[in-house]
């Protein structure tokens, strides 16, 4: 069975920066697109970035040029790097993979806040 381990959201003010990691265990992930995603209070889930390869990425509009999707093959983790971060960058953040769309692991909150 696959596990989807999100790690290290946290509390910061608008502006500061985050680094999300995402570690699949039970499956390579080396073939396969991964996604991060994130849900805010009383939204629907919402797609955030993708990358297929470490050249073939792909954003929402909302965080293009603030964020950045990365991937080590070789460790199974996937990462985001969440720069500039505004207040509506609130949610929790969850990472799959589009293509197979595992159970949803627990994710990670992020809060930006003065």
């Amino acid at each position: 069975q696959v596990q989807l381990v999100e790690s290290w959201g946290g509390s910061v003010q608008p502006g500061g920066s985050l680094r999300l990691s995402c570690v699949v265990f039970g499956s390579y992930i080396r073939r396969l697109p991964m996604s991060w995603y994130r849900q805010a209070p009383d939204k629907e889930r919402e797609l955030v970035a993708v990358i297929a390869s470490v050249d073939d990425t792909n954003y929402a509009d909302s965080v293009k040029g603030r964020f950045t999707i990365s991937r080590d093959n070789g460790r199974n983790t996937v990462s985001l790097q969440m720069n500039s971060l505004k207040p509506e960058d609130t949610a929790v953040y969850y990472c799959n993979s589009p293509g197979v769309h595992w159970d949803w692991g627990q994710g990670t909150q992020v809060t930006v806040s003065s």
